[in-house]
C-alpha cells in the first residue's frame, strides 16, 4: 500500500477509465493476487456442488459409506480452505481499495498545493469538498472489479465447464441466460450513470454555495439580501434533493434486479434439471449439483450488477477527478523585473487606478467585484493590469508576489503556536513570502530559504495596529499558546485579527487586503481602520470594504457598479454627491449599528 510520503506518480488524465485503469497498474501484484484469490475461491465456491454430487452418487445411493466419508471430507477441506482463500481475498481487495484511495488523495492534495493560489478561481470550493468527501471514496470501491470481477468471469466458465459434463440443453440455457441477465441491466447502469453526473455536479454547487453563505452573511444581512439568498438556496437544495431520489430510485432497481433476476434464473434452471431428473436424463445426485451450480452463480451474477453499478459510479467520479488534475496553475510569461521606485497600480478593465503611499478603498454592492479587481492586480487572473505602466503579465511572478500581497480575510490558517501562525516562521504563500491568503495551502520552505522570524517589536507593532492584543492577553501562553487548525479555537471576529496580522507581518510594499474587517464589531473596526492607515503610512494599501467606519479613513474611494468605477472621490465627498454609494454605505451603516445594539 502507498507510503504517506511517497510519490504516487503520474496519474493518466486522459479519461475517467484510463485513471482507473492507472489505478490499478499502479498496485499490479496486489491487482494480480486480488483477481487469482478472487477467481479461485469462486471456483471453490462452485467446486463443492461436483464434490456433493460424487457423494450422493458414489456413497449415499450405493450405500458405499466409505466412499461417502472420503466425499464428506473432501468437502470439508475445501470448505476450510476456501474459507481461508475468503479471507486472503477480502484483505487484499481492501488493501487494493485503500492504495486507490490514498494514492487519488495525494493526486488531489498535491494538484491542489500546485494550483496554489489560482485554486479559488479555477474550481469552487464545492467542488473540491465534493471530490474529497465522496469521489474519491466511490473511485477505490470500483476497484472491486479487480478481485470479485474477474473471478465472477472466470467461475461462470467453470460453472459450464461442470454443467457440459451433466446436460448440454442446461448448459446452454446457463450460458445464454446469465449475459441476458446483464444486459437487462445494462441500461439501467447509463441511465444511472447520466443521473449520478448531474447530482454530483449540483452537489458541487450547493456546497460552495454554502460555504458563501457562510462566509458573507454580513455582508448579505447589510445589503438587505439575506432572505433573497435564503430562498435561492432553499429551491437549490430541494432540486438537489429530487435528483437524489432519482439516483435512488435508479440504483434501487439495479440492486433488486441484480438480485431478483438471479434468483429468478435459478428457478426457471432447477424446474429444467428436475424434468430431465424424472425422465431419467440426469441421475438425483447431477439434479443436487445442478442446483448448487446455478446457486452459486446467484453470486458471480451479483458481483456482475454489482461491478458495473460501483465502475458506473467510479467513472462519474473519476471523471470529475480528472477534470481536476487537467487545471493548470496561472503561467508566468514574465521576464521583466518589479519596478525599482513605487508606482501606480492600474487595472483598465475596471478603470481603477491605485495610487502609491496612499489607503484606497474599493466599495461595491457585490463583494465578487471588488475581489475581481484585487485578484487582477495581484496576478490572480489574467488581466491587463499594469504596474509603472508594465504589464503585470510581463513581470516575472516571484517578483510580483515579493511585492504584492493580497491578504483574503478568509485565509487558512494552519495548527501551530500562534508566533508561528502569525508569521514567526515564514513560508512561501500568495504575496510576499508568507502564508497570507487562503488560496494557497504552502509548504515549509527549505531551511536554507526560509526567512528570520521577525523581531518582537515588529509582532507587537502588528498585534497592536490589527487591535489584537485582546487576543494576546486572552491566551494562557501568549504567542506560545496552540491555534487549532483555522483556529477553531478562536471567534469569528479573533481569526480575522490574527490574520490582519499576519499579513501586516509579511510587510509587503504593496498590500490587497479583502474584507479586512467584515468579521468586526463597529468599535473595533473603527481603531482596525484608523490604525491601518497609520501602520501602514507610505506604503500602498488597498481594501475591499462597504464598512462607513472604514473608508472613512481612506485617501480615495472607487465605488464600483457592475465591475467599473461609477465614481471617484474622499468618502464623505461621494456621500454627498452620489446617491447610490449613499444608499450602498447607509446599508451596511444600519447593519454595523444593529449588530453594536445587538
Amino acid at each position: 500500500m502507498i507510503d504517506a510520503y511517497e510519490d504516487p506518480g503520474d496519474p493518466d488524465c486522459r479519461g475517467g477509465g484510463r485513471f482507473l485503469w492507472w489505478l490499478v497498474r499502479c498496485q499490479p501484484g496486489r491487482s494480480v493476487a486480488g483477481a487469482v484469490l478472487g477467481s479461485a475461491w469462486m471456483v471453490l465456491l462452485a467446486a463443492t456442488p461436483y464434490l456433493l454430487s460424487r457423494a450422493i452418487d458414489e456413497g449415499l445411493v450405493p450405500g458405499d459409506y466409505p466412499a461417502l466419508v472420503g466425499w464428506t471430507a473432501a468437502l470439508f477441506v475445501v470448505g476450510a480452505f476456501n474459507a481461508w482463500l475468503g479471507l486472503m481475498r477480502h484483505r487484499t481487495m481492501t488493501r487494493v481499495r485503500m492504495d486507490a484511495n490514498f494514492r487519488t488523495v495525494k493526486v488531489v492534495v498535491g494538484q491542489a498545493v500546485r494550483l496554489g493560489a489560482a485554486l479559488s478561481r479555477r474550481v469552487g470550493a464545492g467542488e473540491v469538498v465534493t471530490i474529497g468527501v465522496g469521489d474519491v471514496q466511490t473511485i477505490s470501491m470500483s476497484l472491486t472489479v479487480v478481485g470479485p470481477g474477474v473471478g465472477a468471469v472466470v467461475a461462470y466458465l467453470a460453472v459450464a465447464g461442470f454443467l457440459l459434463s451433466v446436460s448440454k440443453v442446461i448448459a446452454a440455457v446457463v450460458l445464454l441466460g446469465i449475459p441476458l441477465i446483464v444486459v437487462l441491466v445494462g441500461p439501467l447502469l447509463a441511465r444511472l450513470q447520466g443521473a449520478e453526473t448531474e447530482y454530483r455536479d449540483r452537489q458541487g454547487v450547493l456546497t460552495a454555495r454554502i460555504a458563501d453563505l457562510a462566509g458573507g452573511l454580513r455582508v448579505l444581512n447589510g445589503l438587505g439580501g439575506k432572505g433573497l439568498f435564503s430562498d435561492a438556496f432553499q429551491r437549490d437544495s430541494q432540486h438537489l434533493r429530487r435528483q437524489g431520489y432519482r439516483v435512488g430510485a435508479v440504483t434501487s432497481w439495479v440492486q433488486a434486479l441484480g438480485v431478483g433476476l438471479p434468483t429468478l434464473f435459478l428457478a426457471v434452471v432447477t424446474w429444467l434439471a428436475a424434468r430431465l431428473a424424472a425422465q431419467g436424463d440426469i441421475s438425483i445426485g447431477e439434479l443436487v449439483s445442478v442446483y448448487g451450480y446455478v446457486a452459486v452463480l446467484v453470486g458471480p451474477v451479483g458481483f456482475w450488477v454489482e461491478c458495473g453499478y460501483q465502475i458506473s459510479r467510479g467513472l462519474v467520479s473519476a471523471r470529475r477527478v480528472v477534470r481536476f488534475l487537467r487545471l493548470d496553475p496561472l503561467e508566468d510569461t514574465g521576464t521583466r523585473d518589479a519596478p525599482a521606485e513605487p508606482s501606480p497600480l492600474h487595472d483598465p478593465d475596471s478603470g481603477v487606478r491605485i495610487r502609491p503611499g496612499h489607503l484606497t478603498a474599493l466599495a461595491t454592492a457585490r463583494p465578487s467585484d471588488a475581489t475581481a479587481v484585487v485578484d487582477r492586480l495581484g496576478r490572480y487572473a489574467p488581466s491587463r493590469a499594469t504596474w509603472a505602466d508594465i504589464p503585470l503579465d510581463q513581470i516575472a511572478l516571484p517578483q510580483i508576489r515579493q511585492h504584492i500581497l493580497v491578504a483574503d480575510h478568509e485565509s487558512t490558517l494552519f495548527t501551530g503556536p500562534l508566533h508561528e501562525v502569525i508569521g514567526g516562521m515564514s513560508t512561501p504563500a500568495r504575496g510576499a513570502g508568507n502564508c497570507a491568503s487562503n488560496h494557497q495551502a504552502p509548504a515549509p520552505a527549505p531551511a536554507h530559504e526560509q526567512s528570520a522570524p521577525p523581531p518582537d517589536a515588529q509582532i507587537t507593532q502588528a498585534i497592536h495596529t490589527a487591535v489584537a492584543d485582546d487576543i494576546l492577553q486572552s491566551l494562557p501562553d501568549g504567542l506560545g499558546s496552540l491555534i487549532n487548525a483555522q483556529a477553531t479555537n478562536l471567534s469569528g471576529g479573533q481569526r480575522q485579527r490574527i490574520r490582519l496580522v499576519r499579513a501586516l507581518l509579511a510587510d509587503s510594499e504593496i498590500l490587497l487586503a479583502i474584507e479586512p474587517t467584515s468579521a468586526l464589531d463597529a468599535h473595533t473596526e473603527a481603531r482596525v481602520a484608523e490604525r491601518l492607515k497609520e501602520g501602514r503610512h507610505g506604503r500602498t494599501t488597498v481594501v475591499t470594504t462597504t464598512s462607513p467606519l472604514v473608508l472613512d479613513h481612506a485617501d480615495t474611494v472607487y465605488y464600483l457598479v457592475d465591475g467599473k468605477v461609477a465614481a471617484t472621490g474622499t468618502h464623505h465627498a461621494l456621500l454627498a454627491e452620489d446617491p447610490g454609494y449613499r444608499a450602498l454605505v447607509a446599508r451596511d451603516a444600519d447593519a454595523d449599528a444593529e449588530e453594536t445594539v445587538g
